[in-house]
């Protein structure tokens, strides 16, 4: 029997949380409405999610604080819906662990097509690397239980993170481009979008160095992309 997909969904506007309800059980999946913050961290904590819709303007905790707390400890895509266009705003949310931003007004057919993206990819995460465990330095991947320590502290990552880093990992010598890394991780076509990369390959680089500070694990090779360093 397939496995149901679970998806909460966090938006304080009746009517767009409906319509995003209804956009999740026409694609199959099985919907939960949550209409504030703090009612969404009670989901959260009583059950795991295959995905979240997340607005970031909502009562009792704003999304903002929401991914701050949970994007250490879920790792399923986040996707934010929000009617925010500041710049600022996407790359902050990116960087704290959101996995796409979709701005409001949306068009229900990109919602749809983004969720079943974002599923499809968080379910293939795995597959990038056959072996069971990867090496590099004091850094190992368990890729079964995806379990990832450094110098013996284990690292918390989010979906999108842990693939970046299994990929790296699984040719240690490659240099990876930008379109390398997209299109392996994101599963869609590389259009120049560095910016993207370049805030979750600075995530991931900011928690390996937190948790060894003394090692150096990704370099840029410049005009080329990325790779382990040798």
């Amino acid at each position: 029997m397939e496995k149901q997909i679970h998806i909460l969904v966090v938006e304080d506007d009746n009517d767009i949380n409906e319509l995003l309800c209804n956009i999740i059980r026409k694609s199959g999946y099985i919907p939960q409405p949550a209409y504030s913050g703090t009612e969404a961290m009670l989901y959260i904590k009583n059950r795991e999610w295959d995905m979240l819709l997340l607005d970031l303007m909502l009562p009792g905790m704003t999304g903002e604080e929401i991914l701050e707390n949970i994007s250490e400890r879920m790792t399923c895509p986040i996707i934010i819906i929000s009617a925010r266009l500041e710049q600022q705003t996407k790359i902050d949310a990116l960087r704290t662990g959101a996995d796409d931003y979709i701005t409001k007004p949306f068009d229900i057919g990109e919602v749809s097509a983004r969720i079943d993206s974002h599923l499809r990819r968080y379910q293939k995460m795995g597959n990038i690397s056959k072996k069971k465990e990867l090496r590099y330095k004091d850094l190992t991947i368990d890729t079964e239980a995806k379990l990832v320590q450094v110098n013996n502290k284990i690292l918390t990552l989010t979906a999108r993170e842990y693939a970046i880093l299994n990929l790296l990992l699984s040719s240690p010598k490659k240099i990876f481009t930008k379109a390398n890394v997209f299109e392996s991780v994101w599963k869609e076509e590389f259009h120049g979008d560095d910016n993207t990369i370049n805030v979750h390959i600075s995530n991931v680089r900011n928690k390996l160095a937190k948790a060894n500070p003394n090692e150096e694990y990704i370099e840029t090779i410049w005009g080329m992309g990325y790779r382990l360093k040798t």
